[in-house]
């Protein structure tokens, strides 16, 4: 049975022992490789869909453009080169990559190329790309610098590049922003030294004055859920090899910075073995918030969007009810944030359908793919990934290669 669920007939001369292996080791990366980066599209869409129409309605946007930013905001995580072949899409529009795809993924220097240009791009923004490090090799300081955090320069163009576009744009936007704070600390980019975690992982609880903590055990079974009253996550499976994709993200940590309510320490090789500290409820409102200031940028509200700035007066009636929903603890969020979505607006937010825009994209012809929903997110995309990657590249990082746009300038030249 392959990952959708599909059963796989194995066809092959070699001997039933050598095919007996073939289907063990299928079974073994299709239990962890997708954890490769934390995805848990149930559980992300919490935010990415619902949260994302929250924060749109609350910028000021009607409830039928909230729906569309928020459905583009969640395509990112749906948009493979798998999904773009059976639109009959262009596969330089690729948001992600499926976990088939990933097994497939070249690990040399040109599959690497193509892995970060897609997960540095749209789920782990580099927060610094000219980052100094002392004591360090070139090819481990370009790794350092594409390691994800909020408020960078990077997220700056992001945010700017979508005004003026269309409201897919700004969906793509609030998505790659929305990770800036999940994925922090992590990088888009396969790295044991960057993206390993190991036993000194511990979860913060609330108590007193202060945080009880209690040591996180990783465990590699995709089909088990993540045990949150004994704070068990799944994640991907160890391996040494430091470009592996079981390195990719926060695999090695599983969903659990995906998770709002968690609060965690840890002690990762880059940080020199120093305590890193991630109060996710924390961030999340910050997340929630910078959303807020962002699309009002987009939509004209405000003249500059500016790193570290926040929109917590459009949230002052609501504060109480959006920490609640926060820093609750659950697997998946969406019943919350939907509810409080249609309290917000007094519409029905419909739920997430993958294939609400295929048709039409489909049935199109010519140019008129380009003014189709998907014709325009697929527009916006291309443009998101070839502008992270000449950033990438003018920082003198050639861990995302080119892009076309860099590579038609050089041959006029």
């Amino acid at each position: 049975m392959n990952p959708d669920g599909e059963t796989i007939i194995v066809a092959t001369e070699e001997p039933v022992s050598v095919a007996c292996k073939l289907i063990v080791v299928y079974i073994m990366f299709e239990k962890v490789i997708y954890t490769y980066a934390g995805v848990n599209k149930d559980m992300q869409k919490d935010f990415h869909y619902y949260a994302t129409y929250c924060a749109a309605y609350l910028a000021g946007f009607s409830h039928e453009e909230s729906l569309d930013i928020a459905y583009s905001a969640q395509f990112v995580d749906d948009c493979s080169r798998t999904l773009l072949a059976k639109i009959k899409g262009p596969s330089s529009a690729a948001t992600t990559q499926l976990q088939l795809e990933l097994m497939e993924a070249r690990t040399d220097p040109v599959g690497l190329q193509d892995i970060t240009r897609i997960w540095s791009s749209f789920h782990f923004l580099p927060r610094d790309l000219y980052a100094v490090k002392k004591r360090c090799s070139k090819f481990y300081l370009d790794k350092y610098r594409l390691i994800c955090g909020p408020n960078g320069d990077l997220i700056v163009k992001t945010v700017e590049n979508a005004k003026d576009k269309p409201l897919q744009a700004a969906g793509i936007a609030m998505h790659v922003l929305a990770d800036t704070w999940a994925h922090t600390n992590f990088a888009g980019t396969p790295s044991l030294v960057i993206n390993n975690t190991n036993y000194m992982f511990y979860e913060l609880f609330p108590e007193g004055d202060g945080y009880r903590e209690k040591q996180i055990t990783f465990r590699h079974r995709k089909s088990t859920p993540d045990d949150l009253e004994n704070s068990i996550y799944t994640n991907s499976l160890y391996q040494r090899s430091e470009n592996t994709i079981m390195n990719l993200g926060h695999g090695r940590a599983g969903h659990l910075p995906d998770y709002s309510f968690v609060r965690y320490r840890y002690l990762p090789a880059w940080g020199e073995y120093h305590d890193i500290v991630k109060d996710n409820p924390a961030d999340y409102m910050k997340a929630f918030t910078q959303m807020i200031y962002a699309l009002k940028y987009i939509r004209g509200d405000i003249p500059a969007f500016e790193k570290d700035t926040y929109d917590t007066e459009a949230v002052k009636p609501w504060i109480g009810r959006i920490k609640e929903i926060i820093e609750k603890r659950q697997l998946i969020a969406s019943d919350d944030w939907k509810a409080f979505g249609e309290e917000l607006s007094g519409q029905t937010v419909t739920d997430y359908s993958l294939d609400r825009y295929f048709k039409e994209y489909m049935e199109s012809t010519g140019r008129e793919k380009e003014n189709t929903f998907l014709g325009k997110f697929i527009y916006g995309a291309i443009a998101h990934k070839g502008m992270v990657i000449e950033e990438i590249f003018r920082s003198k990082n050639l861990l995302a290669g080119f892009s076309r746009k860099m590579l038609l300038e050089r041959v006029k030249r």
